[in-house]
């Protein structure tokens, strides 16, 4: 079982052509030596469950999972299925990402209900709850004597982990208060997003997280999280990677590419950005342990070639 001190790096998924050239990316990550893809749950993009079965099926030891899923999306006894279905389906190498849901526009578009953040909060909270009873349930009973007769096994996740010890690995991650507050008491991996709401702007206009933020988020999230904080994994996403020996210079057009949502020094401070050499940003990757304990990284997959040399050297590092 890997320990909480490890390093994990993981990318997600962006977008589809082809089988064929979805299965190389996959091995080319595999190959970099990335444990886990990610796929989110956006409109517009794959839908996640079937994807990562596929993405398991073109590798061999690629864990796979969703970062994450927007818990509003979802029936909670249909995403038990899914779930089940897909830890069968990838020989128990499914992590569950969950989360509250930020970008309005989606939720108009399907038609889904817009709540207010605490309700969409407790619905994430009494989704992990109700996931957890029903991966812990002997099916339904009114199937139980069709499975007898006919005897058909209970469909049920390969991993007994997360969800009370029911289920695969649970990852909660956000900014909120009442989101940490979920991940402290629930989850296995503890994700600080690194993508901030823009205070005034519509929902799920956001900005890159500074270092402040993050040391005081994950402050935040330890303290709720008590004696289980360090037996939880620290994850963080990465909003971008440059390759460069120029860090500052970078940096520097960056935000005038982007605007000025914070100045070059603290876009070089910040966890969820690496932009430097691959020795610096190796060096960044090991001073953010220390700083704020996070040893599991996404990169989005546009980075994933890019940052390969730095998983190497890291893990040249640490021996």
């Amino acid at each position: 079982m890997t320990r909480m001190t490890d390093f994990r790096f993981s990318y997600n998924i962006f977008g589809l052509e082809s089988p064929a050239a979805f299965a190389e990316t996959c091995r080319r990550a595999e190959r970099h030596g990335y444990d886990t893809v990610f796929a989110a749950d956006h409109l517009g993009i794959a839908s996640p469950f079937p994807t990562l079965v596929a993405a398991a099926q073109a590798t061999e030891r690629l864990k796979v999972g969703t970062l994450v899923l927007n818990a509003p999306f979802w029936n909670p006894a249909l995403l038990a299925r899914e779930i089940a279905t897909t830890d069968i389906l990838t020989g128990g190498r499914l992590e569950v990402g969950l989360g509250a849901g930020h970008m309005k526009w989606e939720f108009d578009e399907a038609g889904i209900e817009w709540e207010p953040f605490g309700r969409r909060a407790e619905r994430l909270r009494a989704t992990i709850d109700e996931l957890g009873r029903l991966f812990a349930a002997d099916g339904y009973d009114q199937q139980a004597a069709m499975r007898e007769n006919l005897g058909i096994p209970v469909s049920r996740p390969v991993q007994r982990i997360g969800f009370g010890g029911y289920g695969p690995p649970l990852i909660v991650g956000g900014t909120g208060d009442r989101i940490l507050q979920t991940a402290a008491e629930t989850a296995d991996i503890i994700g600080i997003a690194g993508a901030f709401q823009i205070k005034g702007q519509p929902p799920g206009t956001l900005r890159i997280g500074t270092a402040a933020e993050a040391s005081e988020r994950v402050r935040y999230a330890r303290e709720r999280a008590g004696e289980r904080a360090d037996r939880v994994q620290w994850h963080a996403l990465t909003q971008l990677v440059v390759i460069t020996d120029e860090r500052t210079a970078a940096a520097e057009k960056l935000l005038e590419r982007y605007g000025s949502m914070m100045t070059a020094e603290e876009l070089l401070e910040t966890p969820f950005a690496f932009i430097g050499s691959v020795e610096q940003i190796a060096d960044q990757v090991l001073r953010n342990r220390e700083r704020y304990g996070f040893t599991y990284y996404t990169v989005h997959e546009p980075y994933m070639d890019a940052f390969a040399p730095v998983i190497k050297r890291v893990r040249a590092i640490i021996g």
